[in-house]
C-alpha cells in the first residue's frame, strides 16, 4: 500500500534532485533557481515542513546529497557554475521566512578544480571516511577527503581520474572491503553509439590509485543515473542504469588477492540480466532498497516503477505509483523485463504485489 503526499517546495524552478537522509526523517531539495531547502518529517501529521532555505550557488544546482550521519548533518551540492560546495548545520539562529530556526546551514567549502559544469556530487561509503566524489562535463572524476572530520574547511583533492568523456552521474558501491576493493561506476552522456556508456573504476591499494578495470560496451545510449546494489552475500555485484530504458547490470569480480590478503579484481564479467522498457520513455533515476533486493525507477511517463528479481535472475514489475499518487494495476501479462541471462524467460514462476505477501502461508519465490 502506498501513501503520497505532494509537498508545495516554493522552489521557483525545476527541481533537478531530491535526496533522503539516512535515517529517511529528513529531505533535501535543489533547483535551477539556485537554492537548495532541507525538510524534516512530522511523524504525527505525516506533512514535510521547510527547515531551512538559501541561495547554494549562482547556477542551477544539479544535484544534492547527504552524509553519513557519523560526521554530522553535512550535505553536498554541485552546480552548474563550475563548484561542488560543502554545507553543514549548526546550531544558531536561523531564519525561514519570517520564522525563526534554532539552526542554520554554514557553506564550509567551495570545490573550485572543474573546468565546467559539476554534473554530480557523491559522499563515499562510511567505511572509507568523509570522502566525496564529484564528476563534471570536463571528463574528470575527482575525489576529495576531509582529513579532519571536526574541521570541514579543509579538503584536499586525493585523486583526479581522467575519463576523457563527458561524465553524466557516478555511484559508489557500498560493498564492504573485506569482500571487494572499493569501487564506483561513472555515467557518460555522449550520444556516439561507439562512446562506451559506463565506465568501472576500482582501487588499487597498492598503486594507491583508480584503474579502469571494464566499460559496459552494450549500453549504447546516454546514461541519467547509476546505482549499485547494496550486497549482503551476493557473489557479484547489481547495478542499475537509467538511460532510454532501465538496464539491470550483473558484475563477476575475478577474485585475486593482493598482497595483504585483501581480495582484489583486475577485471569483472559484466552481463545485461534485465532489461526494462515499461517506462517506454526516457528514465532517469534509479534507487535500491536497503536490501539491494528491490529496484525503483522513475521516467517521463511520470510514474514510479518498483522491479523484483527472483533467484533464477528473473526481474518483473511489482508495483506502480503514478505522479497523482495513485497506485496503478500490474498487468500479469506486461512482463516487462525482457531479460538477456540464460533463463531470462519466466517460465511458471508465481509473481505476486509485495504488500500482499504478508497474507501468504506457503513460501514464496521471490525474495
Amino acid at each position: 500500500m502506498f501513501v503520497a503526499r505532494g509537498v508545495k517546495t516554493d522552489h521557483k524552478d525545476l527541481i533537478h534532485d531530491v535526496a533522503f537522509d539516512y535515517y529517511g526523517t529528513r529531505m533535501a531539495t535543489c533547483s535551477s533557481d539556485q537554492t537548495v531547502r532541507v525538510w524534516e518529517l512530522d511523524a504525527q501529521a505525516g506533512n514535510w515542513n521547510c527547515m531551512a532555505n538559501w541561495k547554494a550557488h549562482s547556477g542551477s544546482v544539479w544535484k544534492v546529497t547527504w552524509a553519513n550521519p557519523e560526521y554530522g548533518q553535512v550535505i553536498a551540492t554541485c552546480s552548474f557554475d563550475r563548484t561542488a560546495a560543502v554545507w553543514e548545520e549548526v546550531v544558531g539562529e536561523g531564519s525561514i521566512g519570517d520564522r525563526v530556526s534554532a539552526t542554520h546551514w554554514v557553506k564550509r567549502t567551495t570545490l573550485v578544480d572543474s573546468r565546467t559544469s559539476v554534473t554530480d556530487v557523491k559522499f563515499a561509503p562510511r567505511y572509507l571516511g568523509l570522502v566525496l566524489a564529484t564528476c563534471s562535463a570536463d571528463g574528470f572524476v575527482r575525489i576529495y577527503e576531509a582529513p579532519d572530520v571536526m574541521n570541514l574547511t579543509q579538503w584536499s583533492l586525493q585523486y583526479e581520474i581522467p575519463v576523457k568523456l563527458s561524465c553524466s552521474c557516478i555511484a559508489w558501491n557500498p560493498t564492504y572491503p573485506r569482500h571487494f576493493a572499493p569501487m564506483i561506476a561513472v555515467g557518460i552522456d555522449e550520444s556516439t553509439p561507439e562512446v562506451p556508456k559506463v565506465m568501472i573504476y576500482e582501487f588499487n591499494e597498492n598503486l594507491r590509485r583508480w584503474n579502469r578495470i571494464e566499460s559496459l560496451k552494450d549500453i549504447t545510449d546516454p546514461v541519467n543515473d547509476l546505482s549499485f546494489a547494496p550486497n549482503l552475500g551476493r557473489s557479484h555485484h547489481l547495478l542499475g542504469v537509467a538511460t532510454k530504458d532501465l538496464k539491470v547490470v550483473s558484475l563477476e569480480p575475478t577474485m585475486v588477492e593482493d598482497d595483504n590478503q585483501v581480495p582484489s579484481s583486475n577485471k569483472v564479467t559484466t552481463r545485461t540480466i534485465a532489461q526494462c522498457s515499461d517506462h517506454n520513455s526516457t528514465v532517469w533515476r534509479v534507487a535500491w532498497n536497503v536490501t539491494g533486493t528491490i529496484l525503483a525507477s522513475s521516467g517521463d511517463d511520470g510514474c514510479v516503477r518498483l522491479w523484483k528479481g527472483n533467484y533464477m535472475g528473473n526481474w518483473r514489475c511489482v508495483s506502480i505509483l503514478r505522479g497523482d499518487g495513485t497506485q496503478a494495476t500490474v498487468e500479469p501479462t506486461s512482463a516487462a523485463a525482457s531479460a538477456t541471462s540464460p533463463v531470462g524467460s519466466f517460465g511458471n514462476s508465481r509473481f505476486m504485489k509485495l504488500g500482499a505477501a504478508a497474507a501468504l502461508k506457503q513460501d514464496v519465490v521471490w525474495h
